[in-house]
């Protein structure tokens, strides 16, 4: 009698289930997110830093004299004297700017100037030149 007890009590167990496990898609789905999140933030991280670089003022100022339009004699005189006097940093460049600037000044403080005098621009295309060497 006790074998058809025990049988009898052993009917109403049921089989295990499956239960379903989602374990490893969620570690992976969370691995993936983070990964993208970690790259959008260095994207726009370096897209940041790339934007706000240091950029050298030497050379803003050599491309800016460089780019004098002698159109017009007051403004590009005004414009040389300006990037000249900032790109004078050693004692060449400071002595030929300094022979360049009484060339300058006769164009400045005039409501009409004439046209560049040879001299001037001469003067003025070999300090450029010794600027674009050394910078």
């Amino acid at each position: 009698m006790n074998e058809q007890n025990i049988s009898a009590q052993l009917r109403d167990i049921k089989p295990l289930l499956e239960i379903p496990d989602s374990s490893y898609t969620i570690y992976w789905g969370l691995i993936g997110f983070g990964s993208l999140l970690l790259a959008g933030i260095l994207f726009f991280a370096v897209k940041r830093f790339w934007k706000n670089r240091k950029i050298d003022p030497a050379e803003s100022y050599l491309e800016a004299l460089n780019s004098i339009e002698w159109s017009s004699p007051k403004k590009a005189a005004y414009k040389a004297t300006h990037y000249g006097r900032l790109l004078a940093t050693d004692e060449r460049r400071k002595e030929i700017f300094s022979q360049l600037l009484p060339l300058l000044e006769q164009y400045k403080y005039k409501k009409e100037t004439e046209k560049v005098n040879d001299a001037t621009m001469q003067q003025f295309e070999l300090y450029r030149k010794v600027c674009n060497g050394s910078v």
